[in-house]
């Protein structure tokens, strides 16, 4: 595995049980989302509208990023990447874009829910519609995303992922 730094993002919603701030995400309020705006740290941010309220989604350069020492890797959507190829310039950023088939994604989000004391199906179908509608291959093609791993079994997809990001950075 290329040695990697994780970015954490941030979010305004609420932490689902098990997630631990400034692990999956940092979780914070509007108004520190707002601080960091005034700031000019913002790099990217989200916003749903969810059955439960407006959440955000967002990436801030906080201090967790130094391109000059290290590589990254950041989980997001095809808006968050194009605003960081904006931010940082687009041939610093790798995209790595893996599939799940549909049944196999909607099962994980079922049971992801499942294990929640409060469990929020309406919004488990909500955002599978929307991510149906967000990464459509018109959209992944107006990324410029060229490569799909397909994540039929997990480790082979990891394995997969491995070698590609072994020859980017090789190249780079």
């Amino acid at each position: 595995m290329p040695d990697l730094k994780k970015i954490t993002p941030y979010t305004t919603r609420p932490a689902r049980e098990g997630e631990i701030n400034g692990i999956e995400y940092y979780f914070v309020d509007e108004q520190c989302l707002e601080e960091m705006e005034h700031k000019g740290i913002v790099i990217e941010v989200r916003a749903y509208n969810t059955k439960y309220g407006v959440w955000k989604y967002f990436t801030a350069d906080d201090g967790q990023i130094d391109l000059s020492r290290h590589n990254y890797i950041v989980i997001g959507t095809l808006k968050s990447y194009a605003a960081m190829c904006r931010y940082f310039a687009q041939d610093r950023l790798i995209p790595v874009y893996i599939e799940v088939e549909d049944g196999l994604r909607l099962k994980r989000a079922l049971q992801r829910e499942q294990r929640q004391n409060e469990p929020k199906y309406s919004e488990m179908c909500r955002r599978f519609l929307a991510d149906q509608a967000d990464f459509s291959d018109k959209n992944l093609d107006e990324a410029g995303i060229k490569r799909r791993f397909k994540n039929y079994i997990m480790e082979e997809c990891l394995e997969d992922v491995c070698i590609y990001l072994k020859e980017q950075l090789t190249e780079a």
